[in-house]
């Protein structure tokens, strides 16, 4: 996989973007940009909204309100990104025949190539060897991994990842981690959620901070962690309950 250009589809703008169900407001006029570059990470607590941030950016999910644009433009099909889930479903089949299946939904590399592709995607993601694999019966670090191979199969822009690394231990973590600076270096911009401020310091190079639906702060993460505008992002910080 080579270093791509910087996508012509950033900057995703978000313009008073609201999200309401059953009454309840869940993203509440939510304004900002986010832009090529180092990874974008969401924080804050449980039902602040993180998840539905990242399936409105994906375009899985149709606002109440307001306009998302991609690059500029509205109601671009999501071909060019992709998304993991915290607990991704992996088919009954082997390792490489999930990344194969992939290969062949996106429809962007030649048949032909699928298995140079396969075996340079699962290196990437550090499971090189495990192609024959019955993708079920892999470990939890070993699924995360494969499901990120798999969403980089269709040869996103964007990668969109909700909690990458969650009921991980250290060592599986890390891996996840490390495939995510790999990412990161061929140009492919990744936006994801995380509870892990640990992970959140090492990967992020911005931080959204969301509470009650509401981006609370946005911008640097080196300036967010080290100087914090608002009280509740004080608090989280300090690992003081916030609700």
């Amino acid at each position: 996989m080579t270093m791509r250009a910087p996508s012509a589809e950033l900057p995703i703008c978000f313009r008073d973007v609201t999200v309401e169900a059953h009454g309840v407001t869940i993203l509440d006029r939510i304004t900002l940009a986010l832009g090529a570059g180092s990874p974008t990470v969401l924080i804050g607590p449980n039902g602040s909204g993180k998840t539905t941030f990242l399936r409105i950016a994906m375009g899985l999910t149709l606002p109440s309100a307001g306009t998302i644009t991609w690059g500029g433009r509205e109601n671009v099909a999501p071909v060019r990104r992709a998304i993991v889930f915290q607990h991704p479903v992996m088919l009954r089949r082997t390792a490489a025949e999930n990344l194969r299946y992939a290969l062949k939904v996106s429809g962007r590399i030649p048949r032909e190539v699928h298995d140079a592709r396969i075996a340079e995607l699962l290196s990437l993601v550090g499971l090189s060897g495990f192609g024959d694999r019955p993708a079920r019966r892999m470990s939890g670090g070993e699924k995360q991994r494969l499901a990120l191979a798999r969403a980089l199969a269709r040869d996103p822009v964007v990668l969109f990842l909700d909690e990458p690394s969650a009921s991980l231990d250290p060592a599986a973590a890390k891996a996840v981690e490390d495939v995510i600076r790999a990412v990161t270096a061929r140009n492919i911009k990744i936006i994801m959620s995380t509870h892990d401020l640990g992970s959140a310091r090492r990967l992020a190079g911005d931080i959204i901070f969301m509470h009650h639906g509401r981006v609370v702060e946005a911008g640097a993460a080196s300036t967010f962690f080290t100087a914090p505008q608002s009280d509740e992002a004080k608090i989280f910080i300090s690992g003081d309950l916030l609700v």
